[in-house]
């Protein structure tokens, strides 16, 4: 077989499963040389390596590397810590799809060799911005978002190749959810509430987040990093206050690009995460296959608001922390993560998870990011904060502001 090379890591995920639609769609054109997830449900993994037959399966738990040896004798099995990041030097593509800040060594290992990664894990990039930078230069490496918005932003960006005539990013949200209510209506949210998104089929983690609009606030940062001033010359030159965010229900435009003659270009499809995958694992070309294929012969109503920062204030505290720079962003997401899963363990309410994040902020020592020991070790210590300040009950709602994100 021949074809790009591509190697998956968080297989067993939403991202991951849908990555293995997008290759089995154009088999000719992809080899799935690599496989990798956390191992937390092995049946899976080895349903995917025997349909696809890499030649490396990579587990982080250690404990499941036994059994998959012996189910798998044809993939030469690694595991533990570093199982991911090894499947970097094992295609031309790199797919990283872990959840959480646990992808940030696939990210770097991606880069650092060079390939080419088609980013889904948002949180290491937050995370470890200014390391990330750094590895994005290493000769050959190249980062594609697999984000829907980072992705639209991508393509976007293409239909001009001097980024001084760059205006303005326009992410777009679906709302939620919660689209509508107001704060006092939110208080009585459930966990099944919260995971009931009305357009994507996401994981747990990223379903609350888009609930509580923290998932757009992560966007934010994102497309600063990819497309902002900290990317330099691998970036558009935008400024954080160049980056908007609009509330569109029908998740059907997926980002905008304004240009400087008031220009404004968008990328529109149904909402498919497929569409995205593919584009990053086919770029500079696109796959044939049509995910997320409109019907124009049946009208449909493209409707824009502003978000509602009283009832969701978690974007605001985005724009802070991206503000502030340095380990912030790292600050603010582990302590996401930490409210997170104490929310889908029904041990933190959904209304009490912007007061927690906001607490946590507050405490961020101002450390740097120059190193990833450095973003570990912020990764560390807010997630201590954020579980001291679950552990002394709700932190109470955030304090009221008025400034606009931007």
């Amino acid at each position: 077989m021949t074809g790009v090379r591509v190697a998956l890591a968080g297989s067993t995920g939403s991202i991951g499963t849908q990555t293995l639609e997008v290759l089995a769609a154009e088999p000719d054109r992809f080899e799935l040389t690599a496989l990798g997830a956390s191992g937390s449900r092995p049946d899976l993994l080895v349903e995917q390596a025997l349909a696809f037959r890499p030649k490396v399966v990579a587990v982080a738990d250690p404990s499941v590397a036994a059994e998959l040896a012996e189910r798998l004798p044809a993939c030469d099995v690694r595991a533990g810590p570093d199982a991911l990041a090894s499947l970097a030097g094992e295609a031309d593509v790199i797919v990283n799809g872990v959840v959480g800040f646990a992808g940030l060594p696939v990210t770097l290992a991606a880069l650092e060799a060079g390939r080419r990664l088609a980013l889904a894990n948002k949180e290491s990039l937050i995370a470890a911005g200014p390391v990330v930078q750094q590895a994005r230069r290493t000769p050959g490496a190249e980062l594609v978002p697999v984000d829907s918005e980072h992705g639209a932003i991508h393509q976007c960006l293409r239909a001009n190749y001097n980024v001084a005539r760059v205006a303005r990013l326009v992410l777009t949200a679906s709302g939620g959810p919660f689209r509508g209510r107001r704060r006092e209506e939110l208080a009585s949210v459930t966990v099944e509430d919260a995971l009931a998104h009305p357009t994507w089929n996401m994981g747990p983690k990223i379903t609350v987040d888009s609930s509580t609009l923290m998932n757009k606030g992560l966007e934010v940062i994102e497309a600063y990093e990819l497309f902002g001033t900290p990317a330099g010359s691998l970036g558009a030159g935008v400024s954080l206050e160049d980056i908007e965010v609009v509330v569109h229900p029908q998740s059907i435009v997926h980002s905008m690009v304004e240009f400087t003659d008031a220009t404004t270009i968008a990328q529109l499809s149904l909402p498919d995460m497929r569409l995205p995958i593919g584009y990053a694992l086919a770029y500079p070309d696109r796959i044939v296959t049509p995910f997320g294929r409109l019907d124009w012969r049946r009208a449909t109503r493209l409707e824009f608001e502003p978000p509602d920062l009283d009832a969701f204030p978690c974007l605001r505290l985005a724009y802070e922390a991206a503000r502030v720079g340095g380990t912030a962003p790292a600050w603010l997401n582990a302590a996401n993560e930490v409210a997170v899963e104490a929310f889908l363990d029904r041990r933190l309410r959904w209304i009490d998870i912007p007061g927690l994040l906001e607490s946590a902020l507050d405490r961020h020592d101002g450390a740097r990011a120059g190193s990833i020991d450095e973003v570990v070790e912020a990764d560390r210590r807010a997630r201590q904060v954020a579980r001291n300040l679950i552990g002394g009950n709700h932190p109470g709602p955030p304090s009221p502001r008025t400034s606009e994100p931007t």
